[in-house]
C-alpha cells in the first residue's frame, strides 16, 4: 500500500484536505498519513471533527503571539522526525500557509516526492498576500506533482517553467467539502444565529483577518462594515471574528457595540457553511470563500487589491473592492438595492470544480507516482 502523507496545519487546509484523506482512505492501494501541525488549534481540530477525522500525529506547534521566524522553526524541528520516521511515498501538501512551504521543504530535504494541492495560484506581488505568495511559490519549487485548480493556474506553472507532465488540472476540493456539507441542514448551535428571521433579515455574512491588511487599510475596513450595518435597517452584518488578537482588538473597538453588527466566535465548519447558504451577500478578504460562493450563488464583495483567483472574478462572481470604506460601501450598498445587479453576480457554474477533484487526485497519484525522479 502507498503511505500517503497530509500535512495540515490550518483551518482552510483542514477543509480542502479533508475530502482527500477520505478519499485515499476508500482506496485499498493507499494508506494515508494525517499530520496535523496545528497552525490553527482549536479551528483545526472542528473540522476534522466534522469529517470523522482524527490526525496520526499531532504536532501542536500553536503558541500565542508566535512570530513567522518561531511558527517555521517548530515546523521544521517537528516535522522532520515525523517525516524520516515513517518515510511515506508521497507528501500531500496545501495551498500556501506555513505549514504547507515547510512540509514540502522538509520532504524535499529527505528526497521524499511532494504533490502539491491548489497549486499555480499568483498575484505576483511579493507581499501580497503575505506571506503566502512567497510560501505558494517556493512550495512549487520543491513539488513533484501539481494538483493546480484551474487552466490559469497550470499557465502560471507552465510559465515558470515546471514540466507539463507534472502539472493536472483537477479542480479545488474545497467544493468536494462543501457540497458534503451544504447538502445537509446542521442547526445553528450559535443562540444568536439561530434567533435569525433569514426571510425577513438580509445578512451580510462577513470574514476578514488577512496579515496585509493590518493596521490602517483594516481600519478602513471595520469602518466600513459600521457604516453597512447602520444603514439598512433589515441589513444585519455578521462577523465570526478570527481570534488573532491582531483582528479581534480593532474589530472589537470599532464593531463592539455597532448598529446593524453582529459579532460571534468562530463558527465550526457546519455552521458557517449555513451562514453562507442563508445570507445574501458575502464581504471578505479570504481565499477559500471566493472558491466557495460561486456554488452556493452568493456573490462576494473581495476587500483586497488584487486576487490569485482571479477566474471568479472573470465570471463576475466576485468583484474586488480593496480596503477604502468608501468603495465598500458602495459596492455593498449597490448589491443591497439593486436586484439587476445582484442577479448580475449569480453564476451557472462554479470555475473551481464539480466536488470530484479528491478522486482525480487519487488516480494521478497512483498512475503517476512511479515517474518521479526520487535521486
Amino acid at each position: 500500500m502507498l503511505k500517503v502523507a497530509l500535512v495540515v496545519g490550518t483551518r482552510p487546509e483542514a477543509i480542502k484536505m479533508a475530502p482527500i484523506a477520505i478519499a485515499i482512505k476508500k482506496n485499498r492501494k493507499m494508506k494515508p498519513l494525517l499530520i496535523l501541525t496545528a497552525q490553527h488549534r482549536s479551528m483545526c481540530d472542528d473540522v476534522l471533527d466534522v469529517f470523522s477525522l482524527k490526525p496520526d500525529y499531532d504536532l501542536d506547534i500553536m503558541k500565542p503571539r508566535q512570530s513567522l521566524f518561531e511558527v517555521t522553526a517548530r515546523l521544521a524541528r517537528k516535522l522532520e522526525p515525523v517525516l524520516a520516521g515513517e518515510r511515506p511515498d508521497i507528501v500531500l501538501v496545501q495551498g500556501d500557509t506555513t505549514s504547507t512551504f515547510m512540509g514540502s521543504l522538509c520532504s524535499y530535504y529527505l528526497r521524499i516526492p511532494v504533490g502539491h494541492v491548489e497549486a499555480g495560484l499568483r498575484t505576483y506581488r511579493k507581499y501580497s498576500p503575505f506571506p503566502e505568495e512567497i510560501n505558494r511559490k517556493l512550495t512549487s519549487a520543491a513539488t513533484d506533482l501539481h494538483f493546480a485548480p484551474t487552466r490559469v493556474a497550470k499557465a502560471a506553472l507552465l510559465k515558470e517553467g515546471v514540466r507539463r507532465d507534472r502539472v493536472f488540472v483537477v479542480g479545488n476540493p474545497v467544493i468536494d467539502a462543501l457540497l458534503h456539507v451544504a447538502g445537509k441542514d446542521y442547526p445553528f448551535r450559535n443562540k444568536d444565529l439561530a434567533s435569525i428571521d433569514f426571510n425577513r433579515t438580509r445578512v451580510v455574512a462577513v470574514t476578514a483577518h488577512r496579515r496585509e491588511s493590518w493596521g490602517r487599510p483594516f481600519v478602513s475596513m471595520m469602518q466600513a462594515l459600521k457604516q453597512i450595518g447602520a444603514r439598512h435597517e433589515d441589513v444585519l452584518v455578521v462577523f465570526p471574528v478570527h481570534p488573532n488578537p491582531n483582528v479581534r482588538k480593532p474589530v472589537e473597538r470599532i464593531l463592539g457595540s455597532a448598529r446593524g453588527v453582529l459579532l460571534v466566535d468562530p463558527l465550526d465548519y457546519r455552521e458557517f457553511v449555513k451562514l453562507l447558504k442563508s445570507c445574501c451577500l458575502i464581504i471578505t478578504d479570504s481565499g477559500g470563500i471566493q472558491e466557495e460562493a460561486p456554488s452556493l450563488k452568493k456573490p462576494v464583495l473581495l476587500m483586497r487589491e488584487v486576487t490569485e483567483r482571479p477566474e471568479a472574478v472573470e465570471a463576475g462572481a466576485v468583484k474586488l473592492v480593496g480596503t477604502d470604506t468608501g468603495k465598500i460601501v458602495d459596492a455593498c450598498t449597490k448589491l443591497l438595492d439593486s436586484r439587476q445587479a445582484y442577479n448580475k453576480m449569480i453564476v451557472r457554474k462554479n470555475p473551481y470544480g464539480d466536488g470530484k477533484t479528491s478522486e482525480k487526485i487519487v488516480d494521478i497519484i497512483l498512475k503517476r507516482l512511479d515517474s518521479i525522479e526520487r535521486a
